[in-house]
């Protein structure tokens, strides 16, 4: 029986979705190249929790190795990617622009060209709800165009969609794409909202709220996500020559792709999560209010009719469940 590969295995997504997959049964082969971007100690921990997994391998391997990822693809019989790794991060880009270039494109362009060579059966793909940049109609809809990004990093996310599109047409490689909205829980990244602000409540330093507190993000629990991305992995897009006419259309396709958001379909105003955050660890933050910044967007909305017409599912944990999972997590383990 064919293996499913996960890249960015000791990654936040990556990792749930190893554990789900090992759960029930499945041979999972994951790849990340432990990167220092946010602190290595946590994908190790994240990885000690697959490592006694007998139907699990490991892979220290870098997206951007040309030959090793042609080696990995042609020594293994990977039935089906789930493609989670990448640089993250909208405010790093600004400030280290290779580092998506060589990830989210050179990497990805590795990753394909393996599926393809490999016949693999479906590549699903994490794309991101920053590719609706400076899209102003709410909720965010697959059908809506993405054409004008404010950040490298949501450039090179649209440029994936691209990419895996093309694949499909040319190859014939069923692709699916994901855009997830900001997602959170334990044994989340260190460099998001959740994480930076627990870390700076418990310490007792001031924490930077951007937009004056005025942002409003579409909060999407991390169990929420990874159950999508099941669902959605098992449900293989296939071409359909009707829709050969529908290039007006960026949410349809006559290859065998398909494009889905992933959201909790209800945009938070950063004042609430931060007020459940305070009730939850009991002290009150001290607030440094600050501007927009560059690359961000105010509002995030997922539209997921698509999904859940296509795979009867709807995330639904608020964040009233979801924030005191997570500091009950990090105070477990950092003893905080």
């Amino acid at each position: 029986m064919g293996k499913i590969l996960v890249t960015g295995a000791a990654g936040f997504v990556g990792f749930y979705l190893c554990k789900l997959l090992l759960d029930r049964g499945e041979e999972v082969i994951g790849i990340d190249n432990l990167n220092d971007y946010y602190d290595v100690n946590l994908k190790q921990a994240r990885l000690e929790q697959l490592k006694d997994k007998n139907n699990f391998q490991f892979y220290k391997l870098d997206l951007a190795d040309r030959q090793g990822i042609a080696e990995l693809f042609a020594n293994s019989q990977i039935e089906q990617v789930l493609h989670m790794a990448a640089q993250a991060g909208v405010r790093y880009s600004l400030q280290n622009p290779h580092a998506y270039v060589d990830s989210n494109l050179v990497g990805f362009t590795n990753i394909l060209e393996g599926c393809r060579h490999s016949q693999v059966k479906h590549l699903v793909f994490a794309s991101s709800s920053s590719v609706y940049g400076a899209n102003k109609k709410m909720p965010f809809s697959v059908h809506d165009n993405v054409d004008h990004p404010v950040s490298l990093y949501a450039a090179s996310k649209k440029a994936n969609e691209l990419m895996a599109h093309t694949y499909s047409h040319l190859y014939g490689l069923p692709t699916t794409g994901l855009r997830f909205f900001t997602v959170y829980g334990p044994w989340g990244r260190p460099d998001m909202a959740m994480f930076l602000f627990t870390k700076a409540i418990l310490g007792g330093r001031p924490i930077d709220v951007f937009n004056y507190g005025k942002m409003r993000r579409d909060f999407t629990y991390i169990d929420d996500i990874a159950e999508g991305v099941l669902r959605v992995a098992d449900k293989i897009p296939h071409p359909n020559p009707d829709l050969a006419g529908a290039d007006s259309d960026p949410g349809v396709s006559a290859a065998p792709y398909k494009i889905y958001n992933i959201g909790n379909n209800t945009p938070v105003e950063l004042g609430r999560f931060i007020e459940v955050l305070e009730d939850c660890l009991g002290t009150k933050a001290v607030k440094n209010m600050l501007p927009m910044q560059p690359g961000d967007v105010p509002e995030t909305y997922a539209d997921i009719s698509d999904l859940q017409r296509d795979v009867g599912f709807k995330p639904s944990t608020p964040i009233e469940v979801g924030i005191p999972r997570f500091v009950e997590w990090y105070r477990s383990f950092y003893g905080a």
